[in-house]
């Protein structure tokens, strides 16, 4: 078992509850943070200030850990740029880093299903771009990445707030009806994280994840869910596409001009109408073996309220 774990994107969505159960699981931890001070003081954490854009910064935080768990990087931005910055540019640093200190035996970078499809936008793209980049360290160390689908929980800004919209007998839609797509809750997520990092043999490879619903959901399958766990009627409310194209540009618009990073954009509209996100986990199951998601939809619906 590693001792020390040195993690990215640890003050983000996932990396917030990652670091929280490494703690919990008496992990030591370095951790990156882009905030001037510490965020909380703990035994167990050793917090280095700095960002990707630094390969010093990078050799101070994984000098001596056996293993690094790779979280950070942009979900949102108004330009390829940005993404190249911060997805590709910044997991070149890291990996650059690794290459030199030569300590570690496992790597994990949380990539994401995007990247399957890397033409429909620039995060896909650079999420992508970014795992062809791990060749870099695979003669050193063993590589693995998740590519999870849609993250949900506690935390999230994105996909939460849509789901407790149901709360109210409305799903907002945002693709077509006939759309199948997986979802996995950010604690089965973690869970397979600390699995990866607690297996004797590290493990190598490009591995989805969900929480393990056969062909994943649509949006019919979500209603009659939430009917049954909210006992209320549930209304479907799908945006028409020529509204939600119109109102992504209009974003990425005003987002190039007042500065901005925005969340709807052209490219993220391509990939909400893109028919098939779904995924088979089995394999990631065979790898890690004493890995079982734990919170399919219909058991995390009431956590959400």
């Amino acid at each position: 078992m590693p001792q020390l774990v040195a993690v990215t994107g640890a003050t983000g969505f996932i990396g917030r509850v990652l670091l929280d159960r490494l703690i919990d699981e008496g992990w030591k931890v370095r951790v990156l943070t882009r905030q001037a001070s510490a965020p909380f003081i703990h035994s167990a954490v050793e917090w280095i200030v700095g960002d990707l854009s630094c390969v010093e910064i990078q050799q101070e935080l994984v000098a001596g850990a056996d293993a690094v768990v790779h979280c950070a990087g942009a979900v949102k931005g108004h330009s390829w740029e940005s993404f190249l910055s911060n997805n590709v540019i910044g997991t070149k640093h890291l990996l650059q880093a690794v290459a030199k200190t030569g300590s570690c035996s496992r790597l994990l970078y949380i990539s994401s299903l995007a990247a399957r499809q890397p033409q429909l936008s620039w995060y896909a793209q650079s999420k992508y771009d970014a795992e062809q980049l791990l060749s870099m360290v695979a003669d050193q160390l063993a590589v693995t990445v998740f590519r999870p689908a849609a993250v949900y929980g506690p935390g999230d800004k994105v996909l939460t707030p849509l789901l407790q919209a149901m709360q109210y007998g409305v799903l907002p839609a945002l693709g077509p009806a006939t759309n199948r797509f997986g979802l996995v809750h950010v604690n089965d997520l973690v869970e397979a994280m600390i699995c990866w990092l607690s297996i004797e043999t590290p493990i190598s490879g490009i591995y989805e994840i969900d929480d393990g619903t056969p062909s994943g959901y649509d949006y019919a399958m979500i209603m009659s869910i939430a009917e049954q766990v909210l006992g209320r009627k549930i209304r479907h409310v799908r945006i028409p596409l020529i509204g939600l194209s119109s109102l992504a540009s209009l974003n990425l618009w005003l987002a190039s001009v007042l500065g901005y990073a925005p969340m709807l954009t052209p490219g993220k509209v391509q990939e909400l109408q893109y028919p098939d996100w779904t995924c088979d986990i089995t394999i990631l199951q065979k790898a890690l073996q004493n890995w079982h998601p734990k919170m399919p939809l219909q058991v995390a619906l009431p956590t959400l309220t």
